[in-house]
């Protein structure tokens, strides 16, 4: 496996990647217009960002699905969802916003809808005033992703080979993608997909969404890590004892039994999210706040995930699905699940690095539906004292053995807050050790509301920053580091899995009996 990312093709490229600089007009075609996620998520983020100002007053939207309907039949229909989602909503500025939004009826994945959406999006661009540059964002089921770059790259829309050969390059327009996840099913999938957005677009024009890795506490992760001395020179195998990644969701599957049922809890949450986390904690420090800096540093580690053994999975994995309760049936019991299936809606995974930073440091990563509460959280945990001055001391009647280890929490959801713990003496006469900690709550130190992540996202598209994207090379590794979990060997730790754990409770007794194999426990918050 390559470990390292082509260096920027521009002079100055890492300068426009920059979030300092503006983001340029551009003609956005989304494609699955009347799909869930433009309603519920992007549409009411470019309003959000027309709202505050921070869209490109040139900026349109052009919506592309086979369901007939006009400009304005389209912005009736998105207005109540916009309504329902966005922060806040005024009727004025929905109106002035809703100008922006355009309609064109047709299939993306066919050859001859590309003529007629070419027209409209020249004309679009003209009369918006876009300067030509275009941004596709592929909104459609995983099986449409490669028909459609394959149209749009033997349509002739995408002009990066003429941009590059210009002599005045800089002020040709630009043709960028954005992907939605699933990136992929598997590593041969990963990399088709990948060899297909290669033929069409340069590396640089490409864009794989991840709306997490947009999350104000994950970004803090890198300023938490290289913005103060007191953690770096710790953050490692000699002060760290393991770290924890835990995503926890008290909803079920709900009616989406059919597509989950494809996917499950390590290709829906870990593969994607949590592996994205995870290389913020361990990676090395960037030479600089790049896009190209911090993905090369997430490539290597990465790339550094010891492989799984096989034949020893069950050192390393615990799986489960939940089972009945009066508010949702067993997950097995859902519609569009498959009899006797052995999808997995609870995994957790142990997983290693080969490199001096973490040597030997196990990372635990747990994800789960209908578990006991919503959180997303990193938990660091240090290394007890390599000695204990107070363990000779018995202090009203007991010893000061067994204290809790020191350990940093970084809740990223729900509530965005950091937490130090670590040991304090209790007031009064003798020596008596208590936990205390330092509490650092984002929202209330910036007096801040953490905004949608997909409009700072979309907005880091139209200015060509890349920072919060993944690198093809990200992806590929991810995958090839999640196989032993999906392939025929995981066989024996899928069997029975049918109602193993509990809704409301913290998964199944095998996901504590994991760590009890390498003699930790969860960290269940509170």
């Amino acid at each position: 496996m390559v470990t390292t990312i082509d260096r920027p093709a521009r002079p100055g490229h890492d300068a426009a990647m920059n979030k300092r600089n503006e983001a340029d007009s551009c003609v956005i075609v989304l494609f699955g217009a009347s799909g869930d996620l433009a309603a519920r998520k992007l549409i009411p983020a470019l309003y959000e960002m027309a709202e505050s100002g921070a869209l490109p007053g040139g900026t349109c939207v052009v919506g592309v699905s086979r369901t007939p309907m006009s400009d304005d039949q389209w912005r009736d229909v998105l207005r109540p969802s916009v309504e329902h989602h966005a922060r806040s909503f005024d009727a004025r500025s929905w109106d002035k916003f809703a100008k922006r939004l355009h309609y064109f009826a047709g299939d993306g994945a066919k050859r001859n809808t590309y003529p007629r959406l070419m027209q409209r999006v020249d004309e679009l661009s003209q009369s918006h005033g876009c300067g030509g540059n275009v941004l596709f964002y592929l909104s459609v089921a995983p099986s449409l992703y490669e028909p459609i770059i394959g149209c749009i790259d033997e349509s002739g829309m995408v002009l990066e080979g003429r941009r590059w050969c210009s002599i005045n390059r800089d002020s040709m327009p630009w043709q960028r993608i954005i992907v939605e996840k699933p990136f992929g099913q598997d590593a041969a999938s990963a990399a088709s997909l990948n060899r297909a957005l290669g033929r069409a677009f340069d590396e640089d024009a490409i864009y794989r969404i991840d709306h997490y890795l947009a999350k104000e506490l994950v970004q803090n992760l890198l300023v938490l890590r290289f913005a103060n001395t007191i953690f770096e020179p710790i953050w490692n195998h000699r002060y760290i004892d393991h770290v924890q990644i835990t995503a926890a969701e008290t909803v079920g599957v709900g009616k989406r039994g059919d597509y989950y049922d494809s996917a499950g809890a390590i290709r829906d949450m870990i593969q994607s999210h949590l592996l994205q986390v995870m290389a913020l904690v361990a990676m090395e420090p960037p030479t600089r706040y790049t896009a190209h800096h911090i993905r090369q540093e997430k490539v290597k580690i990465l790339d550094a995930i010891v492989p799984t053994p096989a034949d020893r999975l069950q050192e390393f994995a615990a799986f489960g699905q939940y089972a009945g309760a009066e508010a949702e049936p067993a997950y097995h019991e859902l519609p569009g699940v498959k009899p006797r299936t052995t999808t997995e809606t609870f995994a957790a995974l142990v997983l290693k690095f080969n490199n001096w930073r973490w040597a030997g440091t196990p990372f635990f990563l747990r994800t789960g539906k209908r578990m006991a509460a919503k959180r997303t959280e990193v938990v660091v945990q240090f290394k007890q004292p390599a000695a204990d001055l107070f363990s000779a001391l018995a202090l009203d009647g007991a010893p000061t053995l067994g204290r809790p280890a020191n350990q940093i929490v970084i809740e990223i959801a729900p509530r965005e807050c950091v937490s130090l713990r670590f040991e304090g003496k209790v007031p009064g006469q003798g020596m008596k050790l208590d936990s205390v900690s330092m509490d650092f709550d984002y929202a209330r130190r910036f007096n801040a509301e953490p905004v949608e992540a997909y409009g700072p996202l979309l907005m880091d598209a139209m200015r060509g920053d890349q920072t919060l994207f993944k690198h093809r090379l990200e992806v590929e590794s991810a995958w090839d580091s999640m196989m032993p979990f999906l392939g025929p060997e995981s066989a024996p730790l899928r069997k029975n899995l049918a109602g193993n754990y509990a809704p409301g409770s913290w998964g199944p007794a095998s996901s504590d009996a994991l760590l009890a194999r390498y003699g930790r426990t969860w960290h269940h918050g509170g």
